[in-house]
């Protein structure tokens, strides 16, 4: 099972990822360390990513998930995954990822980063990711309002139910 903890900056990805990874015994991996230099360059001055900056970005992570889940290994990573056609690029042609979309208001979230350092992010690219995020159909959808863990309860119980009902391969 191959695992994308998706929503806009500040909502808690890598940190609630981690601890569904735990959960299930598989690896855990943050997309922003797929970022390239430019990219992070880009958003640490403030300037939104654009798809073509998103695209070797997204297929990078890609290539990841394929490569570790070759043998049939678990996954979990944490990507913010913000329009459809991103996440079908993470998707992957046999559709093998669930999709697991931390929600949260933007004043939440706003104060969230305020209060977070060291962070290549630049707080103002929030409003940008909001314009961007095209909220997911199938995904399993978590309050981020909740505690940590009780918004891994929710997803690792959805999860679950979600593969028992999975025809098998």
């Amino acid at each position: 099972m191959i695992v994308v903890v998706m929503g806009v900056s500040g909502c808690g990805k890598s940190t609630v990822g981690q601890k569904i990874a735990e959960r299930l015994g598989c690896a855990f991996r943050d997309g922003d360390e797929f970022h390239s230099e430019a990219n992070r360059a880009k958003m640490h001055a403030g300037i939104p990513l654009n798809d073509d900056d998103r695209k070797p970005w997204l297929e990078s992570i890609r290539a990841y998930m394929d490569d570790k889940t070759s043998n049939g290994q678990s996954l979990v990573v944490a990507c913010s995954a913000l329009k459809q056609r991103y996440r079908d690029v993470l998707r992957g042609p046999g559709g093998n990822a669930e999709f697991v979309y931390l929600k949260g208001d933007f004043d939440l979230l706003q104060g969230r980063l305020a209060a977070r350092k060291d962070h290549f992010f630049n707080p103002n690219l929030l409003r940008s990711q909001f314009e961007t995020l095209e909220e997911p159909a199938d995904a399993i959808v978590v309050d981020i309002a909740l505690p940590p863990e009780a918004i891994v309860d929710q997803a690792v119980a959805q999860l679950q139910a979600r593969a028992a009902h999975r025809p098998a391969a």
